[in-house]
């Protein structure tokens, strides 16, 4: 159970650390009420939690040798990839991630703006930027690699302690973005953050297989 706390905590809490979603919180975050965007971006992330729990619940139903196995596997294969991805990186990773969160903030201002929404956020304008954070988060999480280690986390290990350990992670992450995000985006290296998020991925790779369920 602490394994599986633990596990998702780091992997997630790395991982999300400047990653296209914590930009923009950030970017949001120097345009609105911190306390609107945090609430909207926890949100959004902590339902992807669940979504993504449920889908390894679903994953579990296969029999334990497979489950277990398909994890150590994608835990070792993901820990390989953004190793290599890493030290293929250009010294200009961090800019460019920073540039695509400023076009989705950009595209999401242009279609927040559809007639189903209209009426509704011209009055209550608050609610307008809470649905924005909220739909773009959700959006740029969807398929993000937090959201496969967490359903290969809960496919292996207590959905409950991989659920808790996951929204922690993100809630950590998500004030850092809105608090001091403004002075933590020029120091965060993509290079650095992505090997070490795949050598973590490796670790516990490593560790789930000698440590069998």
């Amino acid at each position: 159970m602490l394994q599986a706390f633990t596990a998702s905590l780091l992997l997630i809490t790395i991982s999300e650390l400047g990653d296209k979603t914590f930009f923009i919180a950030v970017i949001l975050s120097m345009r609105y009420n911190h306390r609107i965007v945090f609430s909207s971006v926890f949100a959004a992330l902590a339902l992807m939690t669940v979504l993504s729990v449920l889908l390894g619940q679903v994953m579990s139903l296969l029999p334990k040798a497979y489950t277990h196995y398909g994890a150590i596997a994608l835990f070792l294969i993901f820990g390989v990839k953004l190793i290599i991805d890493a030290i293929r990186m250009s010294p200009t990773a961090t800019e460019e991630v920073v540039k695509e969160a400023e076009e989705a903030v950009a595209e999401q201002d242009h279609q927040i703006a559809l007639p189903i929404f209209g009426k509704i956020l011209a009055r209550y304008p608050q609610m307008g930027i809470w649905v924005q954070a909220f739909i773009m988060t959700f959006l740029a999480e969807w398929g993000d690699r937090t959201q496969i280690s967490t359903i290969a986390l809960a496919a292996a290990n207590d959905p409950v302690f991989v659920t808790l350990g996951a929204i922690l992670g993100h809630g950590i992450c998500t004030v850092i973005a809105v608090i001091g995000g403004r002075l933590v985006a020029g120091r965060i290296s993509e290079r650095v953050i992505t090997g070490v998020g795949g050598v973590l991925f490796l670790i516990f790779g490593i560790t789930a297989y000698f440590n069998p369920q």
